[in-house]
């Protein structure tokens, strides 16, 4: 592997993208702080440059080609990328707790025709490959490649690739530019104060927009120094917080359950070094699900912060978010971030005025998705009049949003992740003992959702939630598997014999 410290001069005959000149500018900051080591911006410079050369293996530009990558967060997560994104390419990144039937299903879904996975993963993906015609490559080969002239790569091109559930079924790809990305992120930079002096631990998946943009993207911006952890451990992630070293930690609400559960179990000496550690931080941010008002309270004890929340999805990064100096209303996601147009819109998709009328939030500004990949008709569907449609309930109070759930009974928030109900059931009718079955949710209090299906079971079956579990590990990311089960003879139809999600939600509430 070639030494990432070398001073040798990169040269490039393009015009850098912004993220990449503002890395040139922070040359000799520190950048990633991971498990392989400490590295300063210019080694993530001449790192992703050699990946991207690696990539190119001899053409001009990767023209928009599909880069697929299986990476845990780390440095050759970050080097990869940015190289993809160097080279011309989109990045497609692959959830490492995801089973191979969902990577697979991305890899072909997106057209990927290039497959990247660490060492450690390998196994994992090189199999499917086969399957392709993608070439297969390792991290390490990328990092060892030469320093060649790279491509002008219009920041108007298609940067991003982001698979996200919907109301029809199978993750659809997501797709953001590098203006996109850009306004997401000055956006976030300009509302949260963020400066080259931040140090921020990143304890989220790489595969999700709260981590890729609001942490990692954010903090390489602006020449901060971005801590990477390959997967929450609560127990670790408080040793960081106590070290008083860090200035920034954004979370979803399952993981402040956790981080406070572990508190808890600590002896007084430890709990008195975490708070002060938190004491000395600047901002805490908690999104991607509704946070429990009691979650906020027990973590203010704890942490002396009042978690900032915010809200943003998939399709538009941020759009809302609570005050960095001012007031934060528990129970609210505060108010349109800068460049980003809100307004709530009635059943009929007529704006409402009045406060404390419900409606469903739309979004408008250089922040919103390009297109859902490959899917024409459902990126027109996902917009009026060019305002993104949410599906999300919100209701404005004082000013403040504050989200009432989701318009779709189909779409389920759970860990901080969007999952399609739809999609589960495609995947639990293939069980040998079931015969038909509905996914719906209940309120929880660490999940923001839970997953239950109500089954329909084949003749003689004896199906319990524990080997369901186990078959479904096999086949489903772990957020999208079912924490409940009931059997039942029928399910409860209307009738046209559509199932009745809320009828069937009442099994699981009782």
């Amino acid at each position: 592997m070639k030494d990432p410290s070398s001073q040798q001069s990169i040269v490039t005959d393009s015009e850098d993208l912004p993220l990449i000149s503002r890395a040139r500018a922070a040359s000799d900051r520190t950048a990633i702080v991971a498990p392989e080591g400490t590295f300063a911006y210019r080694q993530l410079l001449e790192a992703s440059h050699r990946v991207a050369g690696s990539l190119l293996a001899g053409r001009r530009d990767l023209e928009e080609t599909r880069v697929a990558y299986l990476v845990p967060s780390g440095w050759h997560h970050v080097a990869g990328q940015w190289g993809i994104w160097r080279a011309g390419g989109i990045a497609v990144p692959l959830a490492v707790s995801h089973p191979p039937p969902e990577l697979e299903y991305v890899i072909q879904d997106a057209g990927a025709a290039i497959v990247v996975a660490h060492p450690t993963l390998t196994e994992r993906v090189e199999p499917l490959t086969s399957r392709t015609d993608a070439r297969f490559a390792t991290t390490p080969e990328l990092i060892d490649g030469d320093l060649v002239g790279l491509p002008a790569v219009d920041s108007a091109r298609r940067a991003l690739m982001v698979y996200t559930s919907g109301t029809t079924g199978r993750a659809k790809g997501v797709v953001t530019t590098h203006d996109n990305i850009a306004a997401q992120v000055t956006a976030l930079l300009e509302a949260w104060g963020w400066e080259p002096s931040d140090r921020i631990l990143l304890a989220l998946p790489l595969h999700h927009v709260h981590g890729i943009i609001n942490v990692l993207t954010c903090a390489l911006w602006v020449g901060a120094t971005c801590e990477m952890i390959p997967r929450f451990d609560a127990n670790a992630v408080l040793d960081r917080l106590a070290s008083g070293e860090l200035s920034l930690f954004m979370g979803v609400p399952t993981v402040y359950k956790r981080l406070i559960a572990a508190w808890e179990q600590s002896p007084p000496e430890r709990q008195r070094a975490i708070t002060d550690g938190c004491r000395s931080m600047r901002l805490m941010v908690s999104g991607s699900a509704a946070l429990p008002v009691s979650t906020l309270q027990r973590w203010r004890e704890i942490s002396t912060h009042v978690l900032l929340e915010r809200y943003g999805m998939t399709e538009i990064g941020m759009a809302l978010s609570n005050p960095l100096a001012g007031e934060r209303v528990p129970g609210t996601v505060g108010t349109p971030l800068p460049s980003v147009e809100v307004r709530l819109v009635d059943d009929h998709g007529s704006p409402i005025g009045p406060e404390r009328i419900a409606g469903e939030i739309e979004v408008r500004g250089p922040t919103v998705f390009r297109e859902y990949w490959r899917r024409p008709e459902a990126t027109a569907a996902a917009f009026h009049d060019g305002w993104f449609r949410t599906g999300d309930l919100a209701v404005v109070e004082d000013g403040r949003y504050r989200i009432l759930g989701r318009a779709s009974v189909d779409i389920i928030k759970t860990g901080g992740f969007k999952v399609s109900a739809l999609e589960i059931e495609e995947v639990l009718r293939t069980h040998p003992a079931i015969a038909e079955c509905a996914v719906v949710s209940v309120p929880d209090p660490e999940w923001g959702e839970q997953i239950c299906v109500a089954v329909e079971e084949v003749a003689n079956a004896d199906l319990t939630i524990e080997s369901l579990q186990q078959w479904a590990k096999e086949r489903l990311a772990p957020y999208k598997v079912p924490r409940q089960l009931q059997c039942v003879q029928t399910l409860p139809r209307n009738a046209l014999g559509k199932v009745m999600k809320p009828e069937v939600a009442k099994l699981f509430q009782e």
